[in-house]
């Protein structure tokens, strides 16, 4: 079988069998320093599939950095077949301030597809479509929770196509939630051009997780293998099928106070569980939060202190035949003993 065709990006050409770091120019800051996005092509000797794998769309999620490093080391990609293009910082702006918008005060992930004449984050969304998206076939978009919130790994799909649903599942997290698209989202954008785009939610934003991590890089090199652009090299099958679920809820702060919280991520609960109490700060009154359904925590606040209406606990619900516990624990253990993260080279 021939060569494949140098990969055209910008401005630059990587040639076949190569692998470059290319920087996207995006602005300059007030101060004449210039930015750009870093995309690090991996263009394989042989035809395969082109999959986009971007983090930091929000600049606090830096679980996703991290992710992207430890791929971007793993062994098999020495026999990559199609391309891999891993953006691990697409809002540098805001990683560099900690923050999670970007100097305009836009969330980047409600602007795309963008524009090349509109706002600065219209902009950024513009260049990410037209060289990223545009010459994907399928995406993995990186997130984690907001500042002072953590979430249980999870995919969240909306499949345009039977068969991202089944990558949603190769991928392996705990949890696959499938959740509507919201207008001006990466997801939303990449789909009206016919490129299905799953979303890892994982951990909080700032702040590393270890399971988060391997999770993470774990299921893009299972959906790398199943997409036939590695080999199988020190990827474990899964020992548990993901949870489904298709629809979620947040349990509310009833009062406002300090939060002690009895359930965590992973927990499963039942209708009338107490998920914690809120106290006043004189020890006056205490106000009990039950769970009004039952389901699985997959996201909650590490915040103490808590205002009336506060998002507390972020529960999916499940199916009546689920038995989340066990599944969860499966493949935690499975990461845990994972042979992948004994390699020097990737941790």
């Amino acid at each position: 079988m021939p060569d494949q065709s140098a990969f055209q990006i910008g401005k630059h050409r990587v040639p076949a069998g190569t692998r470059r770091t290319v920087d996207l120019p995006v602005s300059v800051l007030s101060d004449h320093t210039p930015v750009s996005m870093s995309v690090h092509v991996a263009h394989g000797r042989r035809p395969g599939p082109t999959l986009f794998v971007s983090a930091a769309i929000h600049g606090d999620e830096i679980i996703g950095v991290e992710i992207v490093r430890r791929l971007l080391r793993a062994p098999s990609l020495d026999k990559l077949k199609g391309t891999l293009l891993a953006i691990p910082i697409v809002n540098a702006y805001g990683f560099m301030n900690h923050s999670r918008y970007l100097p305009d005060r836009r969330d980047l992930n409600r602007v795309f597809p963008g524009s090349p004449q509109g706002s600065l984050a219209s902009r950024l969304a513009h260049i990410f479509m037209t060289e990223i998206v545009g010459r994907s076939d399928v995406g993995i978009d990186l997130h984690s929770a907001a500042i002072h919130r953590t979430n249980l790994p999870q995919i969240r799909v909306t499949p345009s196509k039977p068969e991202t649903m089944e990558l949603a599942e190769v991928f392996g997290a705990p949890l696959v939630l499938t959740s509507k698209t919201r207008p001006g989202s990466l997801r939303q954008a990449a789909q009206d051009l016919g490129i299905d785009v799953l979303l890892y939610e994982a951990g909080e934003g700032l702040r590393f997780d270890e399971f988060a991590v391997r999770a993470g890089v774990t299921g893009i090199l299972r959906i790398m293998h199943h997409l036939k652009m590695i080999p199988a090299r020190g990827i474990t099958k899964l020992k548990a099928a993901p949870i489904q679920s298709s629809s979620s809820f947040w349990q509310r702060a009833p009062a406002g106070g300090l939060l002690r919280a009895f359930k965590t991520i992973g927990d499963e609960v039942e209708e009338g569980d107490v998920l914690g109490i809120i106290s006043d700060p004189f020890g006056e009154l205490d106000s009990e939060i039950f769970a009004e359904e039952d389901g699985l925590v997959i996201g909650r606040s590490n915040l103490p202190v808590a205002n009336e209406g506060d998002g507390l606990f972020h529960i999916a619900r499940l199916k009546r035949n689920d038995d989340a516990g066990a599944t969860i624990d499966s493949l935690t253990t499975q990461l845990n003993e994972d042979p992948l993260f004994d390699e020097d080279e990737i941790i």
